[in-house]
């Protein structure tokens, strides 16, 4: 029987050091943010990731950080899901997006990857669409430039002076999820986001 009141709550990012300032492990930071509010320290577990077991809005929640790279995040995933007893509906994916504009926030249940490789791979290990999603909106490339090189480069100068304070509120939105469900978090931070334009086009 799952384990009904346990939430498993995920970062995507790539691991390593060259890679923890880029965009696309907007993910691991506020899973970052997140631990630290629950006063503990991430642990490497079998299951190819960084799992640390708290407490996430006063609810016993599994965090984790997948160490398998983006496009295989959903080995470790499954693997936790079912090792902690996790249904799909009470996971939680925090992630980069490119079709958000930086300085949004997003959260949603379901839905198409919009070409994430993260979510690509979560949605097929998990054989399902139907879990939560904390959207950081990242915004699209400037100019001409791939959104492949786009997401694996650092946040700007001009976006790091509020990086610190969306990390921030997308670990409220995670929070809010937990404690007064989808519905509620769309109301309270849809409306909040920043008036940021980004990177110079």
């Amino acid at each position: 029987m799952p384990t009904v009141d346990r939430w498993l709550v995920v970062g995507l990012g790539n691991p390593g050091p060259e890679y923890a300032g880029n965009r696309h492990n907007a993910g691991f930071m506020v899973l970052d943010e997140l631990a630290a509010r629950a006063g503990g320290r991430f642990k490497v577990h079998r299951s190819r990731a960084e799992v640390l077991e708290g407490r996430v809005a006063g609810m016993p929640a599994v965090l984790a950080k997948p160490l398998s790279f983006m496009n295989l995040s959903g080995g470790p995933v499954k693997a936790l899901a079912d090792f902690h007893k996790v249904e799909p509906a009470r996971v939680i994916v925090v992630h980069d997006e490119l079709d958000i504009p930086y300085g949004a926030l997003r959260a949603k249940l379901g839905g198409g990857d919009n070409g994430h490789n993260g979510l690509k791979s979560i949605t097929k290990s998990l054989a399902t669409r139907d879990y939560l999603r904390v959207r950081f909106g990242i915004g699209r490339p400037p100019g001409r430039m791939d959104a492949a090189s786009f997401v694996l480069r650092d946040f700007a100068t001009a976006e790091r002076k509020d990086l610190a304070f969306l990390v921030d509120k997308a670990a409220d939105v995670v929070e809010s999820l937990i404690k007064a469900g989808l519905e509620p978090t769309q109301n309270a931070f849809h409306a909040t986001d920043l008036n940021i334009s980004g990177p110079p086009r």
